[in-house]
């Protein structure tokens, strides 16, 4: 079983091919194929490449499956007694991706 961990966004993900993943927003239109090229940990069933910090020349590509936006969280804020209090609502967006390929170099 193959699987790679790759950075975007600020976080890392453990990928396997087949699979969709919700990553944060990426450009691109939906079919588009899309290439993550840090690569931090590779392995191809037989043993594990650890990068420093990546790995050289090691590429997962994807397809963009869409675009869309997340639950709803509330932000609010309140302070007793003051007459302060201070609600809104955010949606993250993310870009759902289903990865076609692990290279590993």
């Amino acid at each position: 079983m193959s699987y790679a961990i790759i950075r975007t966004g600020g976080k890392q993900y453990k990928v396997e091919p087949g699979k969709t993943y919700k990553l944060p927003s990426l450009p691109g239109e939906a079919g588009a194929s899309i290439e993550f090229n840090e690569v931090l940990l590779g392995n191809d069933g037989s043993a594990p490449k650890v990068g420093v910090p990546t790995l050289a020349g090691a590429k997962v590509t994807g397809t963009i499956v869409e675009h869309g936006k997340g639950e709803k969280i509330i932000v609010f804020k309140f302070k007793r007694r003051k007459n302060y209090s201070r609600k809104q609502g955010h949606r993250q967006g993310y870009t759902s991706v289903k990865i076609t390929g692990i290279s590993l170099g």
